[in-house]
């Protein structure tokens, strides 16, 4: 089956998935029951995209497919910030129980700690796998910081934490979905600029150099564009560890390719499949007992285990 084919089926796919959340069981006030579905599917077509992209990207960069951009420790900084704001000032403080301000919040300090993170690792050299490092390190001091503060945290309050933990695609505000979507779409014209270095860079770093890649420069800039992608899809929804690890790696097995104009757009469309197809299946088989994310990052988790047992049969 051709590429063209492949990628056909993938758009007619998507293109169900989003029709029947729309339109199956419209009863009573359809007009504002689909108001708010149209809401949500752009919500979690747009945090698929972006994660997708960012995955794919990020692993391009590391030349690793069991690699996912919350190993920076974008996601844990982000429960650390909900959990710092519920812990010292209350649920009913501004910064929480206003979505914009916690938004912008969240998007600003994420972004400013990749900064420095970046700024202070690329001024020793290039290493990668060492800023991987550091970050998990970081992520698991947030965690840390996070369980304790959880620990000390009143009960009630505790639960509005909880929530924010995962992702959810239910109370997402228009005019929040909005602005994301702006900043996604600025940040993605200026993916354009570097999406010609792709290719190159997954034959690795020497191959790059020898091709004539600026390979510092460009590494620096797709990184701070992936660091952007992702604290703005986590602010807007929550965090969903596992989507980018596993839809990028179905990509990878449909498509046997190397172009990232082919993988890119085929990754988008099998993360809303997954993403839609699996807030329908929630939605109408388990009625809201759980969320997305649970079954995301448990199913994700599976395969990425899967993922680690087979590169190691292949050493």
């Amino acid at each position: 089956m051709s590429h063209k084919t492949k990628m056909t089926l993938l758009a007619i796919g998507s293109v169900v998935a989003i029709g029947l959340f729309l339109f199956i069981g419209l009863t009573g006030n359809w007009q504002y029951i689909l108001e708010r579905r149209f809401t949500r599917i752009v919500a979690i077509a747009v945090t698929g995209a972006v994660i997708a992209i960012a995955t794919i990207i990020f692993q391009t960069i590391t030349n690793n497919r069991i690699l996912t951009p919350s190993l920076i420790g974008l996601d844990a900084l982000y429960q650390l910030i909900q959990t710092f704001i519920i812990f010292f000032y209350g649920s009913t403080n501004l910064s929480a129980t206003n979505q914009t301000i916690n938004f912008f919040l969240s998007i600003g300090l994420m972004i400013v700690f990749a900064l420095i993170l970046f700024k202070l690792l690329f001024k020793r050299g290039n290493n990668i796998y060492f800023l991987l490092l550091i970050g998990l390190i970081f992520g698991t001091f947030f965690q840390s910081l996070s369980t304790f503060m959880q620990v000390l945290i009143d009960p009630n309050e505790f639960l509005i934490v909880q929530n924010r933990m995962f992702a959810s695609f239910n109370n997402v505000q228009t005019d929040l979905l909005y602005i994301a979507i702006g900043i996604i779409l600025i940040t993605l014209l200026y993916l354009l600029k570097f999406t010609r270095y792709l290719d190159v860079l997954s034959l690795g770093k020497s191959h790059a150099v020898n091709l004539g890649v600026d390979y510092n420069r460009v590494v620096q800039q797709l990184m701070v564009i992936v660091a952007i992608l992702m604290a703005v899809a986590t602010a807007l929804v929550g965090p969903i560890m596992f989507l980018g690890i596993l839809v990028v790696n179905v990509t990878y097995e449909m498509f046997k390719t190397y172009k990232h104009s082919v993988l890119i757009l085929a990754t988008v469309f099998v993360s809303i499949i997954a993403l839609v197809g699996g807030q329908f299946i929630i939605d109408r088989m388990f009625n809201f007992s759980t969320t997305l994310s649970v079954v995301i990052n448990l199913v994700g988790g599976v395969y990425f285990l899967y993922l680690i047992l087979k590169e190691n049969r292949t050493w």
